[in-house]
């Protein structure tokens, strides 16, 4: 368990915007024997291949070939709630380099307040030609911002309301600036940090993240507070499960999808809700690997007999909140694995899906656990349902139980890492 939740939070830290967590993804694939596939090439793919695709550098799609048999699928999403930075993000106020940003994804703002902040994602310069620009993966070395709080002299009644408005309060100070600095200035930054010439600098897409390192804690050491535990924690879960059942290559296909996005709704050209994963799906069985005869015919038939299983993260019971969960249905930290159920099918699942993942936790003796939303309170959402409904298969969403979710920290417990892992390589061997 130890070393699942060192591991874990290694891949956290290493992973602090979605491009970071495909990159840190490939390597542990790369390390592991999987052959990078590129989206505009021919594939020839072989029996006992293993393969993974980048898709727009913030989605990854792995895979594995084996023998004639079924296609098992896992999906979680790299992206997490966090700050932006606008276009022509520098500003100067009162003698301080302040940065533009907005909120991507349900943010808790105010849990963003007075820590010190990084700055990660990518930058794009010019390449061969205007068609095939240059992208550079950029992280700060050390800490470059904070967001203070006002003081509580200047806001009476900020304990009792604290209400923040994301472009008045939330801005973070970045640099001290003299009185002849002007906007300019967070260009030239963000150039210097991409080792490029100012000039040079055509675009970005650059995340805030919380600087310090996710850690254990609790008097029996078995919490974890950490950022990005929405949805790393899925993330590291899927590609475990993957590497772990297919060190010898099982019969039929074996893949995951992790998509970008999910925190907007996904529907974009790399997220759950766009034709990325069933087109590779069709080029996986229309390819001679997967048999002989009609492609096509053979992927409807691996969907009619198919699973995907949808992982992110669920709600556990708030001990000083009890009254926001379900008054039977409650999942608690250290629990197990979490099977989210919602009659809107904001959850994706039906009774055989329920079945399935019930039957190989007692097979494998792994803790699980139900979810579902107080009646009179709308819930979340996740990819588990708008994947299949462009992708036909059985799906089920699940997740680990975490307190605090789309905080700058979340909290679980590590024996639900554990189990989710154990669930991964159940659904992969």
């Amino acid at each position: 368990m130890a070393n699942d939740i060192n591991s874990l939070l290694d891949f956290i830290e290493d992973s602090p915007s979605p491009f970071h967590a495909v990159l840190t993804s490939t390597n542990k694939l790369t390390k592991a024997g999987f052959a990078e596939l590129n989206l505009g090439d021919a594939w020839e793919l072989q029996r006992g291949g293993k393969y993974f695709v980048n898709v727009y550098g913030s989605t990854l799609i792995a895979f594995t070939i084996g023998e004639a048999g079924p296609l098992r699928v896992a999906a979680a999403h790299t992206d997490f709630p966090c700050f932006r930075v606008k276009p022509l993000g520098g500003m100067v106020k009162d003698g301080c380099g302040v940065v533009n940003v907005e909120p991507y994804g349900g943010i808790i703002m105010r849990s963003w307040l007075d820590r010190p902040l990084g700055l990660a994602g990518k930058v794009v310069t010019c390449g061969s030609d205007v068609f095939h620009p240059t992208t550079r993966l950029v992280r700060s070395l050390i800490p470059l911002m904070t967001i203070p709080s006002l003081a509580i002299h200047m806001d009476r009644d900020v304990n009792s309301k604290g209400a923040v408005n994301a472009q008045k309060d939330m801005l973070p100070i970045a640099a001290l600036m003299d009185g002849d600095a002007d906007d300019e200035w967070w260009q030239n930054e963000v150039a210097t940090l991409a080792g490029v010439s100012p000039n040079d600098l055509l675009s970005y897409e650059l995340s805030t993240y919380p600087w310090e390192r996710g850690t254990t804690l609790g008097f029996g050491d078995n919490l974890v507070s950490s950022p990005r535990l929405d949805n790393l924690t899925s993330v590291f879960a899927c590609l475990s499960g993957l590497i772990d059942a297919t060190k010898d290559v099982p019969d039929g296909v074996r893949l995951v999808a992790l998509f970008d996005n999910e925190e907007v709704g996904s529907h974009t050209k790399q997220g759950a809700g766009s034709a990325a994963l069933m087109e590779i799906l069709r080029r996986i069985y229309a390819c001679a690997a997967t048999g002989e005869g009609d492609g096509e015919e053979k992927l409807m038939a691996a969907l009619a007999d198919g699973f995907l299983l949808s992982i992110d993260v669920a709600h556990a019971v708030h001990p000083n909140h009890a009254d926001k969960s379900d008054p039977v249905v409650r999942p608690v930290l250290g629990g197990g694995v979490v099977i989210k159920q919602a009659v809107a099918q904001t959850y994706a699942g039906d009774a055989e899906a329920i079945a399935i993942v019930r039957a190989l936790c007692e097979e494998r003796n792994i803790d699980y656990q139900h979810f579902v939303n107080r009646s009179d309170s709308r819930g979340g959402s996740t990819l588990g349902s708008i994947a299949s409904a462009l992708v036909p298969v059985r799906t089920m969403d699940v997740g680990v139980p975490i307190l605090a979710m789309h905080s700058a920290r979340e909290t679980m417990a590590t024996a639900d890492e554990t189990s989710l892992i154990a669930l991964a390589r159940a659904v992969m061997e």
